[in-house]
């Protein structure tokens, strides 16, 4: 076993990110998978004004935009996911944007705003086609917020791959890759603590031993509007334009891969299902009330 552990820490993503690795002849991957999220946050990220995402946003209703092949890769399956209906959609960008949850300039939108942008998510309307891109109505706007992490992700994945890091941690702001075989541990099995949403960051309410897999949370407890007493988390149901109604504090996914887990995650919040499938080794339901639920991890 080694005690050899070698971070890198930044911010991008909107987020902190960290990498580790156990071997320092392996520590040169750090400056190139930060050149790849960089290349990645350029493609997808709405907050910078000539992303890819933003063009298309920014042309909504007007004309279609030539895309890279992984910007169109990604927009498919948010579009196919989102058609699912099952709460996960990447035309919400609108409702995101009137909310502003977790920013500064947070508010509750007039019931009138919320019906009017309500209009503004149809999914359909995401028209993929010849390497393009086109919103059909004007003030659309996609946001892959609640997917691109996962995407980068397995992508950084390939790349140690590519470069033979066997072993390490990815973490991406709450997105966790675990690959490899753990070094740490005689088992080789990675130990995972799932954050209390009682306690501050770091501080877990139970841990579980996993092989090489992804960690991912949807939560509540961290960004949310208080207004006269009233909370209003961050998610927001696509379906009523108004946080979802739950009685969930959060829900932890370990899956096979990081995109899927982005995807099972959201789709898990909205529908508590203990379902599990060939991708998901494991799900963790943490509730209002302080009762925690746990699936699988045979």
């Amino acid at each position: 076993m080694s005690n050899n552990i070698f971070n890198n820490q930044f911010n991008a993503l909107g987020t902190h990110i960290k990498l580790t690795v156990y071997n320092p002849k392996a520590t040169f991957i750090f400056k190139l998978t930060q050149h790849l999220i960089e290349y990645y946050e350029n493609l997808f990220s709405i907050f910078k004004p000539d992303s890819e995402i933003s063009l298309i946003n920014q042309q909504a209703g007007i004309n279609p935009v030539a895309v890279s092949p992984a910007v169109q890769q990604l927009v498919t399956v948010a579009k196919n996911e989102s058609l699912a209906k099952y709460g996960f959609n990447c035309a919400i960008g609108p409702l995101v944007k009137a909310w502003n949850i977790g920013t500064d300039f947070a508010t509750k939108p007039a019931i009138a705003k919320i019906n009017e942008l309500l209009t503004l998510t149809d999914p359909s309307k995401i028209k993929i086609e010849n390497a393009s891109i086109f919103l059909e109505q004007k003030g659309m706007q996609l946001d892959l917020g609640g997917i691109a992490k996962g995407f980068i992700a397995d992508r950084i994945k390939d790349l140690w791959a590519a470069y033979g890091i066997k072993n390490g941690i990815v973490d991406l702001g709450g997105n966790l890759l675990l690959i490899g075989k753990s070094p740490l541990h005689a088992d080789h099995r990675w130990h995972i603590g799932v954050q209390s949403p009682w306690k501050k960051r770091g501080k877990a309410l139970n841990s579980f031993s996993v092989p090489q897999c992804s960690v991912v949370t949807s939560g509540i407890y961290e960004r949310y509007l208080k207004i006269n007493n009233q909370y209003f988390h961050h998610i927001i149901d696509p379906r009523t334009g108004y946080p979802f109604k739950t009685n969930l504090l959060s829900v932890t996914v370990f899956t096979t891969d990081s995109l899927t887990g982005e995807i099972e995650s959201t789709k898990r919040f909205f529908s508590q299902s203990t379902k599990l499938t060939s991708k998901i080794l494991g799900i963790v339901y943490v509730y209002q009330d302080h009762s925690i639920k746990t699936i699988g991890f045979n």
